[in-house]
Formats: C-alpha cells, sequence, structure tokens
C-alpha cells in the first residue's frame, strides 16, 4: 500500500505545517473492481465523491486540521492519479458541505464541522491512526423468507440479507450482515447496491435511514466468509448490532459487524 504524504503549509495566520497521509493502492481504491481479497464488486461510488468522502473523515478524526490550506490542486489531482475536473468536483461538494473555504488566489482551506451530511456519516470504524477512505464488496444478496426472530416493523413477506466484506483504504477490516425490511427490498441483487447501501435504499426504495442504535460487543467471526479477513471462523473478534430506523417505516435494519480491532476502531465523536 502506498502513502501518499501531502505536506500542508503557510495559512495567512503564520507558518503551520500539517501532513495528511491519503493511503491509496495504486489502481485499486479509486479504478479497479476488486480488492486484494479477489471479491469482486460493482457499486463503487464516483471518484469525486471517494475523495471528498476520504478528506471528509480525515477532517472529522483531526488528522487535517481545521484551517489547513490544501495543497495545489493539480497537485492533489496528481497524487491521487484523477483529472483535476473530479478533484474539482470532490472539493465543490466539501465547499457545499461547508467544510472548505475556496479563496481565490490564495488556496483551499479546510473548515471542520462534525455534522457533515456525508455518504458514510453512520459509518463508525476507522484506521487504527483515524480516517480511512471506506469500502465494500458485496458477497451475497439474498431474498429470504422473513425469520420469526427479526423484530423489523414493515412486516413484509420477504426480506433482504446482505453479506459483504467492509474495507478501509482498501484492506478487508470487517464482515456485516444487514437485514432489510422494506417494500421491494428482496428484489435488489447484488448489481443494484452502492457501497453505500443507504444510498441505495434511499435511491430505489425512498427508504431514508434517519437514526441508528449501535451495541459494541464480543462477538465471534462468522463461518460464512472469515477467510476474507484471515482470521479463522469462530475466532473471538469486535462485534456491532445494529437497528436502524426510517422516520416513516419505523425499524427496517438488522445488522452485524464483526471486525478486526486490530486493524479498525469504532469510533463515536459527541459534540
Amino acid at each position: 500500500m502506498l502513502a501518499e504524504t501531502f505536506r500542508l503549509g503557510n495559512t495567512e495566520k503564520g507558518l503551520h505545517q500539517y501532513c495528511i497521509n491519503l493511503k491509496i493502492t495504486p489502481g485499486s481504491t479509486l479504478d479497479q473492481q476488486t480488492d486484494q481479497s479477489g471479491v469482486e464488486h460493482h457499486g463503487s461510488l464516483p471518484k469525486h465523491l471517494q475523495i471528498s468522502e476520504l478528506l471528509i473523515r480525515e477532517v472529522v478524526a483531526g488528522r487535517l486540521a481545521d484551517g489547513a490550506r490544501l495543497p495545489p490542486e493539480r497537485d492533489m489531482a496528481a497524487d491521487l492519479n484523477v483529472s483535476v475536473g473530479t478533484l474539482r468536483r470532490a472539493l465543490d461538494r466539501m465547499t457545499e458541505l461547508g467544510m472548505l473555504n475556496r479563496v481565490q488566489g490564495s488556496g483551499n482551506y479546510v473548515c471542520r464541522k462534525d455534522d457533515a451530511a456525508s455518504v458514510y456519516a453512520f459509518f463508525r470504524l476507522e484506521r487504527p491512526e483515524g480516517g480511512g477512505l471506506p469500502t465494500a464488496r458485496i458477497l451475497s444478496a439474498q431474498s429470504l423468507l422473513r425469520p420469526d426472530d427479526l423484530k423489523t416493523e414493515t412486516g413484509c413477506s420477504h426480506v433482504l440479507r446482505i453479506r459483504r466484506v467492509r474495507l478501509l483504504d482498501a484492506e478487508p477490516v470487517a464482515l456485516e450482515e444487514i437485514w432489510l425490511d422494506a417494500e421491494g427490498a428482496h428484489e435488489l441483487t447484488a448489481h443494484d447496491l452502492s457501497e453505500s447501501l443507504y444510498l441505495t435504499f434511499q435511491r430505489d426504495l425512498g427508504v431514508a435511514i434517519a437514526r441508528t442504535e449501535d451495541r459494541v460487543g464480543l462477538g465471534h467471526v462468522p463461518d460464512w466468509d472469515g477467510a476474507l479477513l484471515n482470521i479463522a471462523p469462530g475466532t473471538p473478534c469486535a462485534h456491532v448490532a445494529r437497528k436502524g430506523w426510517s422516520d416513516d417505516l419505523g425499524l427496517v435494519e438488522v445488522s452485524q459487524t464483526w471486525f478486526d480491532a486490530s486493524r479498525a476502531h469504532y469510533v463515536s465523536r459527541n459534540r
């Protein structure tokens, strides 16, 4: 994995040296459709969204300081192996979210905003050092008869079960199993799903997850694909049990996440 280091220089307040490590695997994080585990995926976010999400998470994690000046746009684009136009779309989005101040003739300055409406606002896993770009690889998406113990509120006869591996900076760190109970959910296939499932739910089903509850504890690596984490099934690991509510439909999502605490930490920041 290649660590690209941005040296962030002077601000108008004086000389400040900032550094952000953007971990980029050449040809994979922003380009390829497979990762180092060999799992194929089809729902990558557009490159400009990936870049803006990466920068937003670095800001929220405190790895990119409030007031830091970003490198020149052409340098950033070259380091990220994208066009200047793509980078500018990412920076435009950050500006719209109130996280970037673009000063003509001076540069682009970071504005810290902890409650930014980012794509991954509900995703709590970060690299141990903070931040990291989340991606996902779908392992299966199946329409199943509603299990008796699924306590969601819409009561559909068939529900969607999604299993996937989550990555940070292209490294597998977690396994997820998500159950979605919503009208038409069981008709979705793996090819329909974005790396951000909440975007897919809102776009294709009109279901917006408005709030979640996470319970963090100890679990065991499941036997259906623990090898993707290079951890034997049944090995104790960190575990998150999540419930997700829509304002209109009530409880629609129940999920579990098993993650390797040596590669990712669960982070919840309070203002």
